[in-house]
């Protein structure tokens, strides 16, 4: 079929071949409908023309008398919301149970005997959902600041599982790599609870007696049966940079266990946008830009690039909240600013890899 002008197509046409940007990214897929939203896009990416297929049968196709019935599609709407509503609340339900249980851990004993049998039953249970959890807008019912530690741990271990997936790790390592996300702050059960919640900057002192909770975790989980190496040294080592500048043992490069470099882009994220008791939470977007940031020479670059690109796709059509308060719509997202999308707000289309004073403050769905 021959290219159409942009301003001659309607709503409800199939694109017959990729529409590319003008600097070769790609906007739309071959076999794409184009919603009304659609032409806004073209239009801001200066497209011309398009390559469309039986624009005229689509668009009649559309057209009300040939539309499903609208008690059918309220039916069907009210059936869908019932399921992701039903799907959704059985994720959170797993990860309360799951945040009671890791409190008891870190309560009892500091931490010297787990009950790690319980733990993978748990966790299992939890990651049995796994498809509902989406990491940019995943939001706890409760969220209590001086309870950010196990919130960390609970989100840690599902992030890092996402993550072992997305970077081709063997699947008989996923729920250990998630272990290794739960239970990686676990030697702060041995740091003095008033350091832990002090909301004033630490002492160096105080500095000092933190950091070891990495060998307090390794050595908690030393003896622990369930879990393998790279869960222990996950414990020790996921404050440890590439360029050798982390601690404690001032590792560098390939010396960095897998699990640790993984728990290490999950740790930062969650640490970065829970509410803390002495730090507020950041937008998840603005994250994203500074992790992207410590790719270079602290975090392991190949798992932050995946880790950006993943967690920012698919998102077409949420529904968002930028910075100055306005409310707004993800139209576009485009793989060279993947932080940065374009969005609809006020019936106006803002680039935001050009308006760098705005950026996404919240994920409204």
């Amino acid at each position: 079929m021959p290219s159409i002008s942009v301003a001659e197509i309607r709503p409800g046409s199939k694109v017959s071949k990729d529409v590319i940007t003008p600097l070769g990214g790609l906007l739309f897929a071959k076999g794409k409908i184009l919603l009304p939203r659609d032409m806004e896009v073209l239009e801001a990416f200066l497209i011309q023309q398009v390559d469309i297929e039986c624009s005229e049968e689509d668009v009649q196709a559309l057209e009300p008398s040939k539309a499903p019935s609208k008690g059918a599609v309220k039916a069907g709407a009210v059936i869908t919301a019932s399921a992701l509503a039903k799907s959704g609340s059985q994720l959170h339900e797993e990860y309360d149970h799951m945040l009671t249980l890791i409190k008891k851990c870190y309560s009892s004993a500091d931490a010297a005997v787990l009950p790690i049998y319980e733990l993978r039953s748990r966790l299992e249970a939890m990651i049995a959902h796994i498809k509902d959890y989406h990491v940019l807008n995943f939001s706890p019912r409760t969220l209590n600041e001086q309870d950010y530690i196990y919130h960390n741990a609970v989100l840690s271990a599902l992030t890092s599982y996402k993550i072992a997936q997305w970077c081709d790790c063997p699947q008989k390592e996923w729920l250990q790599v998630s272990f290794a996300g739960l239970l990686h702050d676990i030697g702060n059960a041995k740091i003095d609870s008033s350091i832990m919640q002090k909301p004033e900057p630490l002492t160096i002192t105080e500095r000092n007696e933190v950091q070891k909770h990495t060998t307090y975790g390794y050595q908690i989980l030393r003896k622990v049966t369930a879990i393998n190496e790279g869960v222990r040294l996950a414990a020790l080592q996921h404050h440890e940079k590439i360029d050798g500048s982390g601690y404690p043992l001032r590792l560098r490069g390939s010396q960095i266990h897998l699990y640790a470099k993984i728990v290490a882009v999950a740790d930062i994220f969650h640490a970065m946008t829970l509410e803390r008791t002495y730090k507020k939470a950041q937008s998840p977007y603005l994250v994203l830009e500074e992790i992207q940031k410590e790719g270079f020479g602290q975090l392991e670059p190949s798992i932050v690039q995946t880790f950006i690109h993943k967690t920012t796709e698919l998102h077409n059509g949420t529904k968002i909240r930028l910075n100055d308060g306005r409310p707004g719509e993800i139209i576009f997202s485009d793989r060279s600013n993947p932080t940065r999308p374009l969005v609809s707000v006020e019936g106006k289309i803002i680039n935001l890899a050009h308006s760098r004073h705005l950026y996404i403050q919240e994920i409204l769905e």
